[in-house]
Order: C-alpha cells, then sequence, then structure tokens
C-alpha cells in the first residue's frame, strides 16, 4: 500500500460477504471513525469478473469463507463442510486475488493486503518456509518450503515422521483454515497410531468438517484419512508440547497491526485443537502473562516473536499470528500466520499497544487514517521501530 496515492481522508472499499459479520464489524469501525461506509465489493462480484474500484480508493481484502455460493465458484462443490477441493479453491482463490490487485492498480486505488503476502499465508508450506528462513521460530517441519518433502499418502508420512524422529507431528492440508482437515497424530508404541481430528467420514467415503474432536485409534482408519487428504497437499511439522492454563493446553492468537501486537487472546482446551469453533475458550491472558514473567520470560519478547513473523508480510496491513507457547512459559514458536486472523470481537488492544480501547477493526482504520497524514508501508516497518522497550507488556 502507498498511502501518499491518497489525499485527505481515505475513501475506503472492501472486498468480502456483505452480509458477513467481518464487513458489518469493519463498517462498524469505519462510522466510529467518522468516516463514509466503505463500498462494499462483494466476492461474487469479483469471482465472475464484475468488480471495480475507483481512483483513490484505499481497498481492504476480507475472507471470501462462509458464503455457500462463494465456496462453490472456489472450490467446485456445493457444501462448504467438506473438506476435499482445497487445492482447487487455493488456485481459484489465489488468481482472484491477483485480479483484484490488477484491477486496482489500474483503478489507481491502493490495496491494504498484498497478493503474494496471502498467496505464502494460505499455503502452510510456503509460509513455514518464509518464517523459517527469516529466523522466526516454528516447529521443525520436513515439508517445509518450496523444496520440502512431498507428501503423496500414508506411507510418506510414516517415513517422514520416522526419518526426522518425529513420533508426534500435527498433519494438516496445505491450503486449509479453522483447523480444516488438521490431525493430531502421534505413535503409541510399536506399531500402535492415534490421532486426534475434526475430520469424519460419510458412507460414501467423503471428508466433511465436524464441529467436534474425535479419537482415531487404529492405522487404518488414520492411512484412509491421510490417503484422501493427499491430493490436495499435506504439511507435516513437529508436535510441541504446549504450556497450559488450568489443565488445559494453551496457545495465543496475536493480531499485529502496521507492524504492532495490538490485540492478543488465549484459546485452551482439553484437545490438541485449541480453535473455539472446536470447543476451545478464551483463557485468562493475564495468567499468561505472569505465567511469563515468573519463568523468566519476557512478554514483550514474546510479542516481539510476533511481530518479527508478521514483517515476512510486508505488503500486508494486518496479520493474525498462532504463537505456540512451550511447556514451561518460557520460549514460543509461531505455528502460523493468517491473513483473515482478525475477528476477535469486541476484544480491545492491549496496555501500551496504541490500540487501547479499539478493537482489532478500529485499529486498522487508525492506521489507515494515520498512513494518510503520514504515508508508511501498510505491513508498518515504523510501527514495530516505534515501540520502546515493551511500553508496559
Amino acid at each position: 500500500m502507498s498511502p501518499s496515492a491518497n489525499s485527505g481522508r481515505p475513501r475506503l472499499a472492501v472486498v468480502g460477504i456483505p452480509a458477513n459479520r467481518r464487513v458489518g464489524l469493519f463498517q462498524d469501525a469505519v462510522r466510529a471513525a467518522g468516516l463514509p461506509a466503505a463500498r462494499t465489493v462483494s466476492w461474487p462480484e469479483v469471482l465472475r469478473g464484475e468488480a471495480f474500484f475507483l481512483p483513490g480508493e484505499t481497498v481492504r481484502v476480507d475472507s471470501p469463507g462462509e458464503d455457500p455460493e462463494v465456496d462453490m465458484l472456489l472450490r467446485g462443490g456445493d457444501d462448504p463442510t467438506r473438506v476435499e477441493g482445497s487445492a482447487r479453491w487455493y488456485a481459484r482463490f489465489t488468481s482472484a486475488v491477483r485480479d483484484v490487485a490488477r484491477t486496482a492498480a489500474a483503478a489507481g486505488a491502493v490495496l491494504l493486503d498484498g497478493p503474494q503476502d496471502i498467496a505464502v499465508m494460505f499455503d502452510k508450506r510456503l509460509c513455514h518456509g518464509v518464517l523459517d528462513t527469516a529466523g522466526v521460530p516454528v516447529p521443525d517441519s520436513p515439508t517445509s518450503g518450496p523444496d520440502g518433502d512431498p507428501v503423496r499418502g500414508w506411507a510418506d508420512v510414516r517415513r517422514l515422521m520416522s526419518e526426522h524422529r518425529m513420533p508426534r507431528v500435527f498433519v494438516k492440508p496445505a491450503h486449509g483454515s479453522s483447523a480444516s482437515g488438521v490431525m493430531a497424530l502421534e505413535t503409541a508404541g510399536p506399531g500402535r497410531i492415534r490421532a486426534a481430528t475434526s475430520v469424519e467420514r460419510d458412507e460414501e467415503g467423503r471428508l466433511f468438517n465436524s464441529l467436534r474432536v474425535r479419537r482415531c485409534t487404529t492405522e487404518r482408519e488414520v492411512a484412509a484419512l491421510v490417503d484422501a487428504l493427499a491430493p490436495d497437499g499435506l504439511h507435516i511439522e513437529r508436535w510441541l508440547p504446549k504450556a497450559s492454563q488450568r489443565g488445559r493446553a494453551a496457545d495465543l492468537r496475536v493480531v499485529v497491526v502496521a507492524g504492532r501486537a495490538t490485540h492478543a487472546v488465549v484459546r485452551t482446551s482439553r484437545s490438541p485443537m485449541t480453535n473455539l469453533h472446536l470447543g476451545g475458550t478464551r483463557g485468562d491472558l493475564d495468567g499468561v502473562r505472569a505465567a511469563v514473567e515468573a519463568a523468566g520470560g519476557s512478554w514483550s519478547a514474546a510479542l516481539a516473536v510476533c511481530e518479527r513473523a508478521a514483517a515476512c508480510f510486508p505488503d500486508t496491513l494486518c496479520v493474525g499470528v498462532d504463537l505456540l507457547p512451550a511447556t514451561g512459559w518460557r520460549r514460543f514458536a509461531v505455528g502460523e500466520v493468517n491473513a483473515f486472523g482478525d475477528l476477535l470481537p469486541r476484544l480491545t488492544g492491549l496496555p501500551g499497544s496504541g490500540a487501547e480501547g479499539l478493537d482489532t477493526y478500529g485499529t486498522q482504520v487508525a492506521a489507515v487514517l494515520a498512513a494518510s497524514a503520514h504515508p508508511v508501508l501498510p505491513g508498518g516497518a515504523g510501527g514495530a521501530a516505534g515501540r520502546t522497550g515493551g511500553e508496559g507488556r
């Protein structure tokens, strides 16, 4: 983004699902900032080649999810709970984002989200490789980066687990989100395999996402699931033992806006997947900060890890970073970086972040307003550099 292309107060547009709460929350933030409502460009318009942008508009690209018509156009199926088809979804989605970028550039509009950044974040193998190359701590992975080992099926998973001495791994669809198709897999002794996953199969063998995490206890069942998921691409990473809060596994979603960690939520679960829609619950952030400091760690340093991860995507204003605390609360790794990881309703900014009293959407609008007055890049290299000593973190 180059906010200097705008003069005065910005005119905003959002590419999204008009009736979706994401667009509604963004519009609420726009109005609260005293700006005219953002012009909404729907994903169906984009996918039908009907989208247009106006000179000087600042364009936010939002999620195409939670809409059956859009899912059918992207995936080619008529059931958004299906797991298969993620490679087709990824190819069509990233092509559409590139079309948005070309159309916006031709009109003299500017984007808050870089198409190449989005393409990398939506491929877990590429995202992991970019983070690893930049020195961001990540779980070990044999599939990381463009030269990672391919996974054609269960035999490859077993081989890679053995060769890399990984008795416990996460197997993830390369292009999935919201834990869709994810499997927490471990060897439980000679010849014994068990896994936790939200994937279920119907009588015809089709794969569906469920809202519950279930256990697979036979190698035959696990192998069948992996073999069914593999054609769309799989990513494997070491299953890091997580810190716990009140007996529940814990991790964090940290939102980084213009280079600065502004919002954080703790997610806890009794299963390996902490996603809130799978039964995870919000934990105690003050408790996490206290645990980190009591262990001799640094909360400011933990947030700095997230800012380093976000800096790998310099053409994108806002990302959501999944931060994995190791047992003992002293060390942290980044699991994923999410292009649309800002849906945290009613959560206000961290103390000292500059986003106090603002939700994630209000913080992004404030960053756009600030950039209009003092142009910086969307990833906000200046934002992280402006932080001094943790500022109350």
